[in-house]
């Protein structure tokens, strides 16, 4: 994991550990979409980005904040949680069995259960804020969830899952995600409830999901979740333009003995306008407890100090002399005079920065639109931050900001991550489909 985290249990519960072994069977659905997709806007306050899906009976639209490695969808069941079709999870049932726990115990007020969220012999999973890095205890339920379909290049009818499985948490696991969002949704690779792994295995399809995040606050962006192909206006299919390299695993990526869900990948080398940045490899190694992992918890790409002032450096290097530098402005270092630097297709004019990945000559392209950011009227900073302490994890961890308008699939059945490039470079965008 990137940072380390602290574990907050809820005020109401008392946790009677034992242990689970039990099977498990998936909600039956009679309609069987090959695609499903979710909505994504960014905030403009948190810069997260946010869903919305339809859950329980009746059904109450609900914003949730996406959480690549998050290993469940779970929700705020604290404050009016009303669902007549709620089951709590039981000990030594088969949804604590797929979410992979042993831990159980009671939850009870006054000897009375208090409700969703809080039953007697209930199992609970971790779940995590994935922004103030809290780690706390959810109830594993089922409840009704809706998600939207693609029919060709239309949206479809909603699906319906009667049994979805989630977790339930206090309000305070909400802190900081965004205005009235409720909760996360978990994308994550090693988990049996997840969304899309939950997803494909009610509808039958690949256990694989696509994201491309708009970089507007106004224009929604999407995740494709089940088979491709992913169709933006005129009929581009950027299914086709995609690199992969492969999904790996941290021996050290461990929470309570359970591994969790961080995509990573092999980042060889950076250079800036063809020109190699002087990195110390061992930093990009995993099994030195370094390596590069994929968040949407972060609005920008982290980089250990030292590969933080090789790049900044080269990169300053690399822009023309005309460009003048100004103060920085927090959290970003590098700045320049907004008047300097010209526009083009491919955002601002900006020295391309190319991540190499797990073969030579294969490399994920980094253009002005994701390199710079606009903070200001006067400035323009270098869109990276310096992680300032690096006891253990992650040398680079790259943040949605650089992610914008790149579709990146990650194709959890074949191991393995795709990356389209800029779509700026099709003359298209993350916003600029026909669905959301």
């Amino acid at each position: 994991m990137a940072l380390s985290y602290y574990y907050i249990f809820p005020f109401y519960c008392f946790l009677l550990i034992t242990t689970i072994s039990t099977n498990n069977t998936l909600a039956k659905t009679t309609f069987h979409p090959k695609t499903l997709f979710l909505a994504v806007k960014k905030d403009p306050i948190s810069l997260q980005h946010i869903s919305e899906i339809q859950q329980r009976t009746p059904l109450v639209p609900l914003k949730l904040s996406i959480h690549l490695a998050g290993d469940s969808v779970w929700v705020d069941c604290e404050k009016g949680y009303n669902s007549s079709s709620y089951k709590a999870a039981h000990c030594k049932s088969s949804q604590c069995k797929l979410a992979s726990t042993t831990l159980c115990g009671d939850c009870l007020v006054g000897l009375v259960e208090r409700g969703p969220g809080c039953n007697k012999d209930g199992c609970y999973n971790t779940i995590e804020n994935p922004l103030v890095q809290i780690l706390t205890r959810g109830e594993i339920a089922r409840d009704v969830l809706t998600i939207k379909s693609i029919s060709g290049s239309f949206v479809g009818p909603v699906a319906t899952i009667p049994n979805y499985i989630f977790s339930c948490a206090g309000s305070y696991v909400t802190q900081d995600l965004g205005k009235d969002v409720k909760g996360t949704i978990g994308f994550g690779h090693q988990s049996a409830v997840s969304l899309p792994v939950q997803l494909a295995s009610a509808f039958k399809f690949t256990r694989k999901f696509a994201i491309c995040l708009s970089s507007s606050t106004e224009r929604n962006g999407i995740i494709f979740i089940g088979n491709s192909p992913y169709l933006f206006n005129g009929g581009f299919n950027a299914s086709r333009d995609l690199i992969y390299t492969p999904i790996l695993t941290s021996p050290y990526d461990v929470v309570r003995d359970k591994k969790i869900s961080e995509y990573y990948i092999t980042v060889s080398s950076i250079s800036i306008n063809g020109k190699n940045v002087p990195i110390n490899k061992t930093l990009l190694s995993l099994e030195k407890q370094g390596g590069t992992s994929i968040s949407t918890g972060l609005p920008y790409t982290m980089l250990a100090s030292s590969i933080y002032k090789a790049v900044t450096e080269a990169f300053v290097n690399e822009m023309p002399k005309e460009v003048r530098s100004v103060a920085p402005v927090e959290p970003f270092t590098t700045c320049f005079n907004s008047r300097d630097i010209g526009m083009s297709r491919l955002g601002f004019n900006a020295p391309e920065i190319n991540i190499g990945l797990h073969k030579k000559n294969m490399h994920w392209t980094i253009t002005g639109a994701n390199s710079l950011v606009k903070v200001n009227e006067d400035a323009v900073c270098l869109a990276f931050v310096e992680r300032l302490t690096r006891d253990w994890g992650e040398a680079i961890i790259i943040g949605t900001y650089q992610m914008q308008d790149n579709l990146v699939e990650f194709d959890i059945s074949r191991r393995r991550i795709g990356f389209s490039n800029s779509l700026f470079f099709r003359q298209t965008m993350c916003s600029n489909q026909n669905y959301t």
